[in-house]
């Protein structure tokens, strides 16, 4: 998005890391809270007036899936949009997986324990469907660049020059704030997450347990920026498909907390041990998988004469949580629950 504005090179880069840097460093939590109201309604209003006057400068939503379609068959690829029958299954448990992972990220938790009070986090998770659709509505973006015939040097540049070429400079100036603003929210909430993973669970109890809230906080904002640090040095770098790769990875890797966060939450029988365990199989389980694979999502079994692909996520997690059951058995009640007694 800064690049359509005219920066070229590293600096739409450094420019980004210099605001983000910035914003969170000086208000913390507070930052992406507040403006993430002004975020979602800046976004609601782009999104919904591209499915609406895109198509209909481009012939109507018939004309944009025939040329993408077209397009996707010339690439080699499949003859229509929708998935075969053999992509149901992974497509599903990816999409499983995916939300469960999803949960599991520190800077989720950060947003669940900073909310107010119970109350607001049902609020937000009534309204979080309608925010999924939105996403769905923000991927038709792609298959209109198609229609429109938009040429670009690298995928990120794809909605910039869409909204570039058929919108009016006023509504594009507010298209790249609401991106922008888009982009900051999220990346300011993880970087949070991991500071404060760090300061909590590392800081404190190995180096200096006795620090005061604002020696915490003064710590947490110090790993703030070394994680945008480390992520700006991924991106300049390193090649983008690594990028990807240790996002597929991370995905595997998150989902074996699950047993150890939800079934030390909410039931008792676990002990701590077992769920070390589990994860310890299930990491290593979903790391020899993707690797085996290339680093893809999918894992494919063959059984007689039928081949089943799966989420490689959600098979270490069926391996973890196996080895859960069978470890507390073998360890009986000695194994205390994991986070009851923290």
């Amino acid at each position: 998005m800064i690049k359509a504005l005219g920066l070229t090179g590293e600096l739409p880069l450094l420019a980004a890391f210099v605001i983000l840097a910035l914003y969170t460093y000086s208000a913390g939590l507070r930052a992406p809270a507040l403006i993430a109201f002004v975020k979602d309604l800046m976004i609601y209003i782009v999104v919904l007036v591209a499915v609406i006057v895109v198509p209909a400068k481009l012939g109507g939503y018939g004309a944009v899936f025939d040329t993408a379609r077209d397009v996707f068959a010339k690439k080699g690829g499949a003859t229509g949009l929708t998935l075969k029958p053999a992509q149901f299954l992974p497509f599903a448990t990816l999409a499983l997986g995916s939300a469960l992972a999803a949960f599991m990220y520190p800077h989720t938790l950060t947003g669940v324990f900073a909310a107010k009070n119970a109350n607001t986090i049902r609020k937000n998770a009534v309204f979080l469907p309608a925010y999924t659709v939105l996403l769905g509505l923000i991927a038709l973006l792609g298959l209109m660049a198609y229609a429109a015939g938009v040429k670009v040097q690298t995928n990120n540049d794809v909605v910039p020059a869409l909204f570039n070429g058929l919108f009016p400079s006023w509504f594009t100036g507010f298209a790249f704030a609401a991106i922008a603003i888009g982009a900051l929210v999220p990346a300011a909430v993880m970087s949070i997450g991991a500071s404060n993973l760090f300061t909590r669970n590392f800081w404190k109890p190995y180096v200096n347990p006795n620090i005061s809230h604002e020696g915490e906080a003064k710590v947490a904002k110090i790993v703030s920026l070394i994680v945008k640090l480390g992520a700006l040095v991924f991106i300049l770098f390193l090649p983008t498909q690594f990028a990807l790769d240790l996002q597929l990875l991370g995905g595997v890797w998150i989902l074996q907390t699950f047993p150890a966060l939800v079934f030390g939450l909410f039931v008792s029988w676990f002990g701590a041990r077992a769920l070390l365990c589990g994860w310890a199989v299930g990491i290593v389980c979903g790391s020899w998988l993707a690797f085996s694979d290339g680093i893809k999502p999918v894992h494919t079994f063959t059984l007689g004469g039928d081949k089943i692909s799966l989420y490689t996520g959600l098979i270490a997690l069926a391996a973890n949580i196996v080895v859960v059951v069978i470890a507390n058995v073998v360890l009986g009640s000695g194994s205390r629950p994991a986070l009851r007694n923290a």
